[in-house]
């Protein structure tokens, strides 16, 4: 059974959960599925926007597809969500790829 199969098996028990929704992302993103993995990390950002993991990821993503305006936005709110949370390291890490996409975008 690939990893993929065996995330959606374990989904089917639990649909909401979000560390699953953000590893089947993840399977997507490295299968080239790159649409279905934005798609389910923006729906993981509404659905659970305390989930700090999906904001740097989805951001990624939408770098890839050459939508900075959408990163930035998502970098934007990954920030303060991380400070909130008192995730120094995490928030650094969102404010990097910030300052890298704006600086592209110039």
């Amino acid at each position: 059974m690939t990893r993929k199969e065996v995330l959606n098996e374990m989904a089917q028990e639990d649909p909401n959960d979000p560390f699953l929704l953000y590893a089947q992302a993840l399977e997507d993103a490295k299968e080239g599925n790159i649409n279905d993995a934005i798609e389910t990390l923006d729906g993981l950002t509404l659905d659970h926007p305390n989930y700090l993991a999906s904001y740097y990821q989805l951001g990624k993503l939408y770098e890839e597809i050459a939508d900075l305006d959408a990163a930035i936005k998502v970098y934007k709110k990954g920030i303060k969500l991380a400070k909130s949370q008192n995730e120094q390291k995490t928030a650094q890490e969102l404010g990097d790829a910030l300052f890298l996409v704006e600086s592209d975008d110039e």
